[in-house]
Parts: structure tokens; sequence; C-alpha cells
């Protein structure tokens, strides 16, 4: 029986180490299998440029993967048994697994206030952003939207809505100082690009309910909402909590820097599932940089174990952080290994265009598993 390497999760991180894997395995080598629950690998970084109706292409995971010896599986995961080495499937069926790489992600952390009716949105997937989208069009001229967090998500919602959308009145409601984790100059620029665009900026204001037509602040104003879109965080599926695997307070998976498992070592964890530490040791971030980033160390790591050798273990580093404003409009923060920012910022249009290519370099590398093709000229070791 050949070796049996299952991977769930085709976001960033999970396309990303699977394209590795089949690129530099036999099929006499390993029994690649994707499982995924939807049928397309989504460009999570442009769901709120899907929400205000333009078009990202469509990537079917299973033309993605077509030339390659990887089967996709389309199918929604329900448990993890690691000890057993089994995954069960939501249409009944069990998958086993020699090596597991776990990479299901996180979603949009649900309201922590109580809410009435069904005006709160968020972008956390297509499907959500898709109806986001419904809810904006529904929406006639002077109608009020607010958009709950002033963390990247929320600026990148909230310039995109204003800018496509400027009969809206949009409103952005902050626990904290918008840009408090940019340097000086990045941060007027993100206040004058929400001041260019008619941005209503409350800061330092928390939400504490949601009526059918507007959001309650602990300070008891009301302010009017027949939107909201709802971005204070995300969290990670809860799958890996349930199981025995290690994980943190936060629900992702301890690993190490191979982003091997600490408590299971035939499970590598990639993506927002994963707890990696970084340069500075400092837990890596949930993004697309970072996914990215782990899907290339698991798989290296994989490889290395595959082959009886020592895994490699990267410096997983930051280089920039990436903002849009809007479509044209962007702000690039140059950033030291460890995420911490320095006085070197591109904007405007620039800073757009950066963006964009970042954006299209990742779904690139994550939608193009056969591009350099490569097959090693010696099989791994025998299982």
């Amino acid at each position: 029986m050949s070796y049996r390497i299952l991977i769930l999760g085709a976001g960033y991180a999970g396309a990303i180490t699977a394209g590795m894997l089949a690129r530099r395995l036999r099929p006499s080598d390993a029994e690649i299998t994707l499982v995924n629950a939807a049928p397309h690998f989504v460009e999570r970084v442009r769901m709120h440029q899907l929400a205000v109706g333009q078009q990202i292409p469509e990537r079917p995971l299973h033309e993605m993967f077509a030339r390659t010896h990887l089967t996709v599986v389309i199918d929604r995961v329900t448990a993890l048994d690691v000890d057993a080495h089994q995954v069960s499937l939501a249409g009944g069926g069990v998958l086993e697994y020699d090596s597991l790489v776990v990479g299901l992600g996180s979603t949009q952390a649900p309201p922590d206030v109580e809410v009435a009716g069904d005006t709160v949105h968020t972008v956390a997937g297509r499907e959500e952003a898709l109806r986001l989208r419904g809810g904006l069009r529904a929406l006639g001229p002077g109608r009020s939207v607010v958009v709950v967090g002033g963390g990247l998500t929320g600026l990148e919602t909230a310039t995109e809505i204003a800018e496509s959308r400027p009969d809206l009145d949009v409103s952005l409601l902050s626990r904290g100082v918008i840009g408090s984790d940019l340097v000086p100059r990045g941060a007027r620029h993100v206040r004058r690009a929400l001041d260019r665009l008619g941005i209503t900026v409350r800061e330092g204001v928390r939400a504490q309910e949601v009526t059918p037509d507007a959001v309650v602040t602990a300070d008891g104003r009301a302010l009017p909402a027949d939107l909201v879109v709802w971005t204070t965080g995300y969290v990670t599926n809860p799958l890996a909590g349930a199981s025995a695997l290690q994980t943190h307070a936060d629900g992702r998976i301890v690993v190490d820097r191979a982003m091997r498992s600490v408590s299971h070592p035939g499970v590598y964890a990639v993506g927002d599932a994963a707890r990696a530490i970084g340069h500075g040791d400092k837990p890596l971030r949930m993004s697309c940089a970072s996914g990215t980033a782990m899907g290339w160390q698991a798989a290296e790591g994989l490889l290395a174990d595959l082959r009886g050798k020592r895994a490699p273990k990267f410096p997983l580093a930051y280089v920039t952080r990436c903002i849009s404003l809007g479509r044209r409009d962007g702000l690039i923060q140059v950033v030291r290994p460890d995420d911490t920012p320095i006085p070197v910022v591109l904007t405007g249009r620039i800073g757009a265009w950066d963006k964009e290519l970042v954006c299209k370099g990742a779904a690139f590398g994550a939608a193009n598993p056969t591009l350099g093709i490569s097959i090693p000229a010696r099989p791994v070791r025998s299982s």
C-alpha cells in the first residue's frame, strides 16, 4: 500500500502544500488526497471586492490539480481522530492516513453582542461575501452601512464599499485607534483615505447591541445602520480543539518550526489552523502571508520525513503589510521580520498596484500547482 497523505482544506496554505507535494512525489511514492468543503479555491483576500460586485475568477479545484496524481474530495470534515489516523466526512465517509496536514482555516468570529434581525454580514468567505453583495444592492441612496472593526479587514471593506457606493452613508466603528499598528505616515495616509471617501470614523467606541436598524454603542448612542458588516476578528475551525491534538487557548494547533504538531508528529498544521512561532518568538498572525510560508514549510518537512532526513526549519519572516483602500489607493507598510513596522511606506496608486501584485502572486502560486512540475530523481523510502 502506498504512503497515504491527507490534506484538509484548500485555502492558500493547504493548496500550496498540496501542490508542492504533488510536484515532488511520484504516484508510487504516496497517495495524496485533498479534502475541501467547497469545489473552488477561494481568494479570501478579495472577498471585500466580491461583496461590492467585482468579478473574482473562479478556480475549480478539480481543474487546478487535473495534471497531478492528487485526488480531490469535495466534502466537509466533521471529526478528527488523530490517534486512530482517521478523518470523518459529512458525506459519511472515513479517510485514513499516514500523514495528515490540517489547513481548515478560520471564519469570522461571531458578534459578541446581542443581535436582532438579519442586518449583520461578514466577508469571511465566498458565500458570506455574496450575501453581503445582495444586501448592498438592496440599499437605496442615502442608506447607512456600519462596518464594525478597525483592523485590516474592516479598513478594506469600508473603503471598498464607500468607493463603489458613494451614495451610501458608510461608518467605521473601532474599539481602538485606526492605524495604531502603522508608522505615523502610514496612519495619516489611511486617515486621509477615509476622509476622502466620506467615511465617518468612530474610534474608542464599543458596539453593545445590533437592532434591526441601528448599532447601539456602550455609551448608549444608537448609530443608524441599515446594514452592518462585522469584521472584529477570526476564530479557527473547532475540530482541532475537539480532537486529541494539543491546541493553544485560541484553538490553533501548536506546531514546531517544521509545522509539525508537538503532540502528534504525524500531523502537520498550516495557515490559520496552526499556531507557529516566527521571528522574535512571536506567534505568526492569521494572514495569507503567514499561510503561504507555512504551506511551503510543511511540505518541505513532510518530504524530509518521507526521505528519512531532518526537516528543514526556515525562519518564517514578514516583509510587508498590504492594505487596499479601494481600487485606486493602497498602503504598503514595510516591516521587520518580526512584523514590527519601520518608517518605510508606499501609498496611493503605487501602494494599490503593489497590493494587487501581491494578491495575484499569492493566488497564482496556490492555483497553479503543476507550474515547474518536478519529479525527484529517486523515490522516497518505503513506508
